[in-house]
């Protein structure tokens, strides 16, 4: 008689924090700590929160882009850096990774510090580093990208459509008529974790950890504040722990999947990470799949709401749905910047660049670049040359899943206009107070028909 293998005993979940949220995280520590709250004394210091939580960035960038295409600030929060301000200097810069490097051990993405090992022990703190071949030089870069990459091609995209669009058509279906409510909460976020749990094969009853996670991850201003630090480290311990219980899970599948963790799990490239990159790929793909989608759909509806002739546009002409996805992806743009580190003395426009300097790339700043977009501050879902935005980045770390922000943008736009939705600002906008990822915390709406 044939002996039947046990079904192996279900993995078990560990024990994972959902709250307190980062931001409330942050707004009680700034409230016992005033003094702690970060000091921004030069004009041209783009790194303070609060023009972005206030939305009065644009005038600053204006002003730096009509001095020139880069600026050395000397001091700030986050040390000196240079201020890359204008479109063709960030295509410049990002067309040689070499020079400019995005790794983490020259300081990685983002404009927050790297403390040497002296400051360090100083603070009586661990090293605590976080790899993701985002913040990789090549040949490091192009094999972990290689392994995600299948999962964002043409024709991937393609077979997703119809669940996005599914997913898409209940989260619209379900909101209510005549009455108040978050957009971000109840659309934004809603779409954009579940589709993250689908893209690993996430526990679908606990998606909005996605989004948990993704907000103690992405924010740098909790980053600058070292008390935060073992929290934030310990939360992020526990994704990582979470994830290793799915990736346990795979192992044990008889036929490999299709979801990322399966994909890694069988990619020579990134099946032998270290705990500390396996959490530094988590963080990317999460954030990177959230913070992007997630804004722009709530950006979608800003911008339409305050420019009501584009808003009658797209409702006249449904045709113009693609173009209008690249065009609101400009005037959103998901993320503010991002950091790269020069490695060798080279002289960019005019300004010299020392090896080791910081060079922060202000993407929200190339977006409203009047040199390559004309009337940039206005919505304009008929520009031509809108698909020049650079929300995504440029060059080979320009990102993996642009397809698929692009296409779940679109199909909220069209079933938005199938089911002649109308969506108005109604009540409280609140946007994220920080310099990396740009969007909004909460945005109340009320629908009508057109």
């Amino acid at each position: 008689m044939a002996t039947i293998a046990p079904t192996p005993p279900p993995v078990q979940r560990p024990q994972v924090r959902r709250e307190p949220s980062s931001y409330d995280a942050l707004k009680a520590h700034f409230a016992a700590h005033p003094e702690e709250r970060l000091r921004h004394s030069h004009p041209w210091d783009v790194s303070r929160s609060e023009i972005y939580a206030e939305d009065t960035w644009q005038p600053v960038f204006a002003e730096m882009r009509a001095a020139g295409q880069l600026h050395w600030i000397p001091e700030s929060p986050f040390g000196p850096y240079w201020a890359v301000v204008g479109h063709k200097a960030i295509q410049h810069i990002e067309a040689l990774p070499e020079t400019f490097s995005s790794s983490w051990e020259h300081g990685g993405i983002t404009i927050l510090e790297r403390p040497d090992d002296a400051q360090l022990a100083e603070m009586g703190a661990q090293r605590r580093e976080l790899p993701m071949f985002i913040a990789m030089d090549r040949p490091q870069h192009t094999g972990q990208r290689r392994t995600v990459a299948p999962k964002f091609t043409p024709t991937a995209i393609t077979e997703m459509e119809a669940e996005i669009r599914q997913r898409t058509g209940e989260v619209l279906d379900r909101l209510p008529r005549g009455e108040v409510f978050d957009w971000v909460d109840t659309v934004s976020i809603e779409l954009t974790t579940g589709m993250l749990a689908i893209l690993f094969g996430f526990p679908w009853e606990d998606r909005r950890l996605l989004t948990f996670w993704s907000d103690w991850a992405g924010d740098t201003e909790l980053g600058a504040v070292r008390s935060l630090d073992e929290v934030r480290w310990g939360i992020l311990q526990e994704m990582a722990g979470y994830f290793q219980s799915l990736w346990i899970e795979r192992t044990m599948d008889k036929e490999p999947g299709n979801d990322l963790i399966s994909m890694m799990i069988h990619s020579p490239a990134m099946n032998q990470m270290s705990p500390e990159e396996f959490m530094g790929n988590l963080v990317l793909l999460i954030v990177g799949g959230n913070d992007t989608t997630r804004n722009t759909m709530s950006g979608i509806i800003h911008a339409l709401d305050k420019f009501p002739d584009q808003r009658k546009l797209y409702e006249e002409r449904p045709e113009l749905i693609p173009n209008a996805v690249q065009e609101i992806l400009r005037m959103q743009v998901p993320l503010a910047h991002m950091r790269r580190t020069c490695t060798e003395d080279t002289e960019v426009f005019g300004q010299t660049i020392k090896a080791g300097d910081k060079v922060v790339l202000w993407y929200i700043s190339a977006n409203r670049d009047g040199d390559v977009f004309e009337n940039p501050d206005k919505l304009d879902i008929t520009r031509d040359n809108a698909r020049r935005h650079l929300a995504f980045g440029y060059g080979i770390h320009r990102c993996v899943g642009a397809r698929l922000a692009e296409l779940q943008l679109r199909v909220l736009l069209e079933e938005m206009h199938k089911r002649r939705m109308r969506v108005h600002v109604a009540g409280d906008v609140e946007r994220v107070r920080a310099n990396f990822v740009h969007g909004f915390r909460k945005l109340e709406v009320e629908i009508t028909t057109f």
